[in-house]
């Protein structure tokens, strides 16, 4: 009989894991306790206890070829940066094509998830489940558990906030702009959260203060030549150039690029910290709605009175709102003290297992925070825990921990995908195909280059590759436009040739 491997929860690290167990001949059952798929990515104007959830205009951070599954391209007719109702659509379209929604028990909670005694030699556990009022214990042989989050609000509240008569609330709990029509709002942080709710709310409210305890330095979605930003940034080429340089020198020229769209010192936005030091902000309209005054950027406040903030320079401003864009926590009281979370840090090998476990057969998914895209790492941290769920070998060397959850996309990709066995051979495919080897060189590195060998190969991966610009150009030709005589493409042998003088240095690193 095959092993049966519970999954608890239903978003895009559920799914992807359903998928990953199927392939491996294992029996996979989902438990998510709300009617329906998605996850945090699942808007709802009121959201089931306890589940976070997203506000009815989000739009994702990363593009569609940054963040697709593997071995299914989001349609090219999809935007690059899409509404959650699309992505939405897109993990639908996934259930349906893999089959995974008859492994899903909706409306199913899980309890508690505990060792089996003889879980030394089995390493099974015993997991508590509960639907409609019902408990149901059952035996299972590995357990990759989705992550529960809580809203975070500051280690240090400021003071006086217990006397504030206006509203206060955590961005968790925001939906929509109109709540805030001619109210004078404080937002506190500026993650990506609290930019957004400052851009959006600033619509509809007499004025929005956002305060930031260290400033931040901001992306725009839109990279050079209108390409997504992350498919500028995210190629093997970049990444080597990187290697190359020290982390000043790098952080020096990302800085300068992005003060070139505009200042960030003028707009009182330049954080303490440098460009690589801390996750990024992406948002394309924070500086226009400072700009236009909309939105007024002030430091940390110190306290609240009944009716106002005071700042840390001093300065009051009267509030109506104000709105904790201060992140989550994450936290697994169903474990029952199998893992252990110090300061919103738990320390895992490969940032998925705990060390200390006699067997391999708990993972996390998705207890990450990536520069880049969430959703390939889910898909390629899936593909590893099922053959150890599966009775392969464990990998060795346990001792290299991960406690942050932040990590580089490509080396954590790559680290992951020599395990697994699914790493690009660049120099095989220069010798055998040149012109796949120039795109997974110089071009973004997409999901698909993870499926071109190995398990799981897939053999629509090579034409994805070459065709993904296509997909990024086509939702925004909406008009025909005439293109004007350009200089003539460099030649392919050109191409091959620079890239040839490089190669002996890339493969020294890759």
């Amino acid at each position: 009989m095959a092993k049966r491997v519970a999954i608890i929860g239903g978003g895009s690290s559920g799914l992807c894991a359903i998928k990953a167990c199927l392939q491996e001949g294992l029996e996979p059952i989902c438990f998510e306790r709300t009617g329906d798929i998605g996850g945090l990515w699942r808007f709802e104007e009121h959201p089931e206890e306890g589940r976070a959830s997203i506000y009815r205009s989000v739009i994702i951070n990363t593009s569609k070829e940054m963040m697709c599954f593997s071995d299914f391209p989001i349609p090219e007719d999809f935007p690059n940066y899409m509404h959650n109702s699309k992505i939405m659509e897109y993990f639908r379209m996934y259930a349906r094509r893999f089959d995974l929604l008859r492994h899903i028990r909706f409306r199913t909670s899980v309890c508690r998830v505990a060792k089996r005694p003889d879980f030394v030699t089995t390493g099974q556990w015993e997991v508590v489940t509960e639907s409609e009022g019902k408990q149901e214990s059952c035996f299972w042989g590995g357990d990759p558990p989705a992550w529960h989050q809580e809203a975070k609000h500051p280690s240090s509240p400021p003071a006086g906030i217990e006397k504030f008569k206006g509203r206060y609330l955590h961005s968790r709990d925001y939906k929509d702009p109109r709540d805030f029509t001619d109210k004078r709002v404080v937002v506190i942080g500026i993650g990506n959260s609290g930019s957004d709710l400052s851009v959006e709310i600033s619509h509809t409210a007499k004025q929005v203060f956002l305060s930031t305890r260290r400033g931040a330095w901001v992306f725009n979605r839109v990279g050079d030549q209108g390409y997504p930003v992350d498919i500028v940034l995210t190629t093997r080429m970049k990444e080597f150039l990187k290697r190359l340089l020290s982390p000043s020198m790098v952080s020096n020229f990302a800085e300068k690029q992005l003060n070139a769209r505009f200042d960030h010192s003028h707009y009182g936005l330049k954080p303490k910290h440098r460009i690589l030091d801390q996750h990024p902000t992406v948002n394309d309209d924070l500086p226009n709605r400072i700009i236009s005054g909309r939105v007024l950027v002030k430091p940390n406040v110190q306290e609240f009175t009944e009716t106002s903030a005071i700042f840390e320079d001093g300065t009051r401003e009267d509030i109506d709102v104000v709105v904790f864009a201060t992140g989550y926590s994450f936290s697994f009281p169903f474990l029952e003290g199998c893992v252990k979370v110090v300061e919103n840090q738990i320390p895992l090998y490969k940032f998925m297992f705990p060390p200390h476990l006699e067997k391999p057969t708990l993972a996390f998914i998705g207890l990450i925070q990536p520069l880049g895209a969430i959703m390939p790492i889910s898909e390629l941290q899936c593909r590893k825990p099922p053959p150890m769920v599966a009775g392969k070998p464990a990998s060795p060397d346990l001792g290299q921990m991960g406690h942050s959850t932040q990590v580089d996309y490509i080396p954590y990709m790559d680290e992951l995908a020599c395990q697994v066995g699914v790493k690009p051979n660049l120099l095989a495919l220069f010798l055998t195909d040149p012109k796949l080897a120039l795109e997974v060189v110089f071009g973004p590195c997409t999901p698909y280059q993870y499926r071109l060998h190995g398990p799981g190969e897939w053999a629509g991966a090579r034409e994805a590759i070459l065709t993904q610009r296509q997909r990024i150009i086509k939702p925004l030709q909406t008009r025909h436009v005439e293109e004007h005589p350009s200089d003539p493409a460099v030649p392919l042998i050109f191409k091959l040739v620079g890239a040839m003088a490089v190669l002996a240095v890339i493969f020294a690193y890759f």
